[in-house]
């Protein structure tokens, strides 16, 4: 496994997926940069815009909000017409986060930022990130950033964005330890702090299976892959169980180049687009790992491009689905960078499996279908085992 690091930046990727876009509306297929220009002539019909904003100036009883805050309001009110939920605004302070989780890298202290109860915003040190060298404790009681204290309005993406920042420069956190009466200034070089996308182990149940649990197709997913797979053969697993269960998806050229690593060629996807002809994405010849006995782990969080990957290895033949029906979002949104820094998503297009089945709206039915249980065993992943053991190949759990 790896160290200790590459965990804490694991979950904080989920962190960051909760407090972005991706944390609702799934994953996004390509990253374009683009402005929006306005159009020649304004329709007639936002005269009556302008009709009802000036009655709400002039006779509003309240503070009315910023030029900015109605320009927002305006396009999600607009977007929400097309009656499509992957079509959305996305302002510019989660959209920067939204960057960060596809690169797979941004500049910061290397940390998880989190709430307690009495809403105080608590730090925990990633080991031997600078955080941790500059002397942040577990438990740590975030007062201030750069001098500012912190407001009782500020959310935890706030934090976050404000304490991030270009790598080599630096930031003064002041914090109170844990038991200590006073306050303490630490001054943090910021750094990258890589945020890998997989997490990786050989079995205790079975060491010749290797689990890799996948939380995002991010730009650096296939490679990580590939470093696992050569790891997880020399500490001796012949075997192995994909986990895409609750992956939201990512980068559609990530999933493509992770479906190769086990496909001997052929159709990963196919994309059809208004207006266009049907495109087909096609994986590689000779993927290092077309050999080695695959099980894939999905449920109702597998979507997107996770449901490409577990799509195309269940239609070639590759690797059965165990776990539960997945999300059933199929559809492609282009990202236009804005002026000011905000974005909008953009669908443009559907994608269907090898087999031309629709992911958008029906997702993937498994091959072996396992529900979880309570009482804390993950019975999903003793049936993968199972499965890959020879004991179980057709039983189905209701």
């Amino acid at each position: 496994m790896r160290p200790r690091v590459q965990l804490a930046a694991i979950a904080f990727v989920c962190f960051l997926l909760t407090i972005s876009v991706f944390g609702t509306g799934f994953a996004t297929a390509t990253v374009v940069n683009q402005h929006l220009h306005p159009r020649a002539e304004e329709s007639t019909a936002f005269d009556l815009y302008w009709e009802v904003w000036g009655l709400l100036e002039k006779e509003f009883y309240g503070e009315l909000p910023s030029d900015t805050e109605t320009a927002y309001a305006a396009i999600r009110g607009s977007l929400t017409a097309l009656d499509d939920p992957y079509s959305v605004f996305v302002e510019p302070q989660p959209r920067e986060m939204e960057r960060d989780s596809l690169r797979g890298s941004f500049g910061g202290i290397g940390a998880y930022v989190s709430q307690d109860e009495e809403g105080q915003v608590v730090l925990t040190p990633m080991e031997g990130q600078p955080a941790a060298e500059a002397g942040i404790l577990e438990g740590d009681v975030l007062l201030a950033i750069d001098g500012n204290p912190l407001t009782a309005d500020m959310t935890v993406e706030d934090v976050v964005a404000t304490i991030r920042g270009p790598v080599g420069e630096e930031v003064l956190l002041t914090v109170l330890h844990p038991e200590a009466e006073e306050p303490v200034d630490i001054t943090i070089v910021r750094a990258i702090i890589e945020l890998p996308s997989i997490n990786w182990a050989v079995l205790e149940q079975d060491p010749t299976v290797g689990h890799v649990q996948l939380a995002r197709f991010t730009e650096r997913t296939a490679d990580e892959l590939e470093d696992a797979l050569a790891e997880l053969e020399e500490a001796g697993a012949d075997k192995l169980i994909l986990d895409l269960r609750s992956n939201g998806g990512g980068l559609l050229q990530a999933a493509v180049d992770v479906a190769d690593l086990f496909l001997d060629g052929g159709v990963v996807l196919h994309q059809l687009k208004a207006g266009e002809q049907e495109k087909a994405f096609r994986a590689s010849k000779g993927g290092p790992a077309t050999d080695l006995p695959l099980v894939i782990l999905v449920n109702g969080g597998t979507a997107s491009a996770a449901e490409i990957v577990a799509g195309a290895l269940q239609d070639h033949g590759r690797a059965p689905l165990v776990g539960t029906a997945t999300f059933g979002k199929g559809s492609v949104q282009n990202i236009h960078d804005l002026s000011d820094g905000s974005s909008l998503h953009v669908t443009t297009a559907r994608w269907y499996t090898p087999d031309h089945r629709q992911l958008d709206g029906q997702g993937l039915t498994p091959d072996v279908v396992v529900s979880l249980v309570e009482g804390g065993d993950d019975a999903q992943l003793a049936r993968a085992i199972e499965y890959l053991s020879g004991e179980s190949r057709v039983r189905n759990d209701e």
